[in-house]
């Protein structure tokens, strides 16, 4: 009782009726002198955290979360969005639209693996993973066939750095994924979503908590299992 109290900062007497309460649903049970969740307790607050976590994630960002094409996540990631955590929004002023964040370049230079998937094509992409290839960081890159195209026609010094480094391998999907940009790091989790009218935006979310960086990765798998390798120019 008294850890209970400290935690919530209330008295015995506010607090007895309420724990009368989850004693007389079976949610808690008295053992000698403490109270402890029972089984049918530790079910519903195991069920409760991955509902406060999603609350939290939307409310932090919520005219970003209500405005976003959700329908491309597969289903179960969908329903454990709660697991990205601390979200930082980044959305550039006019000036900088087109460049990159400075918060995604600077943290990506920082990784040792790289996960990342392209469906859209950036002029700086190319440079930017040419160099990230040469200096040794372990990379897996997804583009689309119009990103690859262009890679090889606009930027083929590039295009070959990155086909030839070894610790980098390159992939083409069948199919245009429903998203921008997804990266994972093994420190932070970078993800572009359009917005419900299929636009984009240039908004994006970026996480650096455990959670996210295992969602992010799996949604990186679910989009690797339709592509092939490209070994040459």
């Amino acid at each position: 009782m008294g850890q209970i109290k400290t935690s919530l900062n209330v008295t015995s007497k506010a607090m007895t009726p309420q724990v009368k309460i989850l004693l007389k649903d079976e949610l808690v049970v008295l053992e000698e002198d403490s109270y402890e969740l029972s089984e049918i307790g530790r079910l519903v607050v195991g069920n409760m955290l991955p509902l406060l976590n999603t609350l939290e994630v939307i409310e932090d960002n919520r005219e970003y979360w209500a405005s976003r094409d959700l329908s491309i996540l597969p289903e179960n990631l969908f329903l454990r969005l709660g697991e990205l955590g601390e979200c930082m929004l980044i959305e550039p002023d006019l000036n900088h639209m087109f460049d990159l964040p400075r918060e995604f370049t600077e943290n990506l230079k920082k990784a040792g693996k790289i996960l990342t998937l392209v469906s859209y094509y950036h002029p700086l992409y190319p440079s930017l993973y040419s160099e990230l290839a040469e200096s040794g960081v372990e990379m897996s890159i997804v583009v689309t066939e119009p990103v690859l195209d262009r890679m090889k026609n606009e930027c083929k010094e590039d295009f070959e750095t990155i086909i030839n480094a070894e610790n980098t391998q390159l992939e083409v999907c069948s199919e245009k994924p429903g998203l921008p940009t997804l990266a994972i790091t093994d420190r932070f989790m970078y993800l572009c979503l359009f917005d419900k009218q299929g636009k984009y935006d240039h908004s994006k979310i970026m996480s650096f908590d455990a959670s996210a960086l295992k969602w992010g990765r799996e949604l990186f798998m679910h989009y690797r299992k339709e592509t092939r390798k490209v070994s040459d120019a």
